[in-house]
């Protein structure tokens, strides 16, 4: 990847992928750092780890509703540099709080709230303009390449970040985490080229309508609908087992914190691999067959991880069940990403990717939430097993319909 230019896909892509590339990487060094500065820092326990995610979650999601249609009527790249900004701005006190010795489990608690609001606007305001960026023909090739670079700095990241947090200290990995969105600034301001400001209907301000305007374009849209409900419920269920896995890990099984990123780290060359066979398996079965298979079998592999034991066999047993579940996420996420861009139309891009991530993230907070309270009444392994058999339930959600008639038609726009 060169970050002043792509032969196929323009220069202005090529920043717009770096800016990804440097967050995604910045992300990958800090991948669980605030779980564990929790564990470790604060001797937290699962139910106050598996809060500090589900608050995250909760209150960001909350705190984003307004910002979908707010920035629909605004230009993208203002919008993705000033949330990288505020990102940059709220992880930098945690190394602060934490040389000067006040760093409180409330502060994590905030510094969460904030890069969780952040990222549900940033990744609603790249989606838009990626849609205006890249011709539709492109899309799955530039999906791809995203989802490629997210795999790649989850492969890299973690080990280096756990053997830096080892040998330099708890926070090192969030300076680098958030000296990570500067640089994605940076690299968005280096885009260059005009981006028109979009105009609004009516010189009004928000109405309490367009709040909702987001939802209202994907539940009018059948397949729309039934993906988002089966991705909300397979991300919450997968994500509500990692607090109470990192209990067990760093906890009763002894795994240092390097070990605990290099068992989530190699398996992430899975997500590398699928995002590559992405596009030639569309090519070859179709679309639709493809993402109904992949999107089935991803739900088959994390409940083996209420197995998981001590060693070198419990290590390699997570490798193996993360790299399966990883490997068809990395096929089946770029083909969903292109499908929803394309139904979307340009002016309702915004409020309805805003509305997506919302609703996912909501819904992972309320599933964390219960399965910390569950590991806490319970035991961490438990918590794994029961979200683990719920999501072998995610794929009757999956539309089933090869041929639906009448087709679906674009979502309707609002200058219909």
């Amino acid at each position: 990847m060169r970050g002043s230019g792509d032969s196929s896909l323009g220069r202005r892509f090529g920043w717009l992928w770096t800016a990804y590339a440097v967050s995604a990487y910045g992300s990958g060094l800090g991948f669980g750092a605030l779980p564990l500065i929790a564990v470790r820092v604060l001797h937290a326990g699962p139910a106050r780890v598996s809060a500090l995610s589900a608050a995250g979650l909760t209150v960001g999601a909350l705190i984003a509703v307004p910002l979908g249609p707010w920035m629909e009527f605004r230009r993208k790249r203002p919008v993705m540099m000033t949330m990288d900004l505020i990102r940059f701005a709220v992880l930098a006190t945690i190394p602060l709080a934490f040389a000067l010795g006040l760093l409180t489990f409330a502060q994590l608690l905030i510094v969460s709230v904030m890069t969780a609001a952040s990222e549900i606007t940033f990744k609603a305001a790249s989606g838009a303009y990626l849609k205006s960026l890249v011709p539709q023909k492109n899309l799955l090739i530039a999906n791809a390449r995203f989802e490629s670079t997210t795999w790649t700095a989850q492969t890299i990241g973690p080990p280096l970040g756990g053997a830096a947090m080892g040998l330099l200290g708890p926070v090192v990995t969030v300076i680098m985490d958030a000296a990570s969105y500067l640089l994605s600034a940076l690299s968005i301001t280096a885009i260059g080229g005009g981006e028109p400001h979009p105009a609004r209907r009516s010189p009004a301000g928000m109405r309490f309508g367009e709040l909702l305007d987001g939802w209202r374009c994907l539940f009018e849209h059948r397949r729309l609908r039934a993906l988002l409900a089966n991705g909300a419920l397979t991300a919450g269920l997968i994500l509500a087992a990692e607090p109470p896995l990192i209990v067990l890990m760093v906890g009763p099984l002894g795994f240092a914190p390097w070990q605990y990123g290099l068992a989530f780290a190699i398996p992430c060359a899975g997500g590398l691999i699928g995002s590559r066979l992405s596009r030639p398996l569309t090519r070859r079965f179709g679309r639709r067959r493809v993402m109904r298979t992949t999107g089935i079998l991803r739900a088959c592999w994390p409940a083996g991880l209420a197995f998981i034991g001590p060693g070198i066999p419990g290590l390699a047993l997570v490798v193996v069940l993360e790299f399966g579940l990883i490997l068809c996420m990395g096929i089946f996420m770029p083909l969903l990403a292109t499908y929803r861009l394309g139904q979307l139309s340009p002016d309702r891009v915004a409020r309805a990717l805003s509305a997506w991530t919302i609703t996912q993230r909501a819904t992972t907070a309320t599933l964390t939430a219960l399965g910390g309270v569950l590991a806490a009444l319970t035991t961490p392994r438990t918590a794994i097993a029961v979200a683990g058999l719920l999501l072998l339930a995610t794929p009757l959600l999956l539309p089933r319909r090869e041929n639906p008639a009448p087709a679906e038609p674009e979502l309707i726009s609002d200058r219909a």
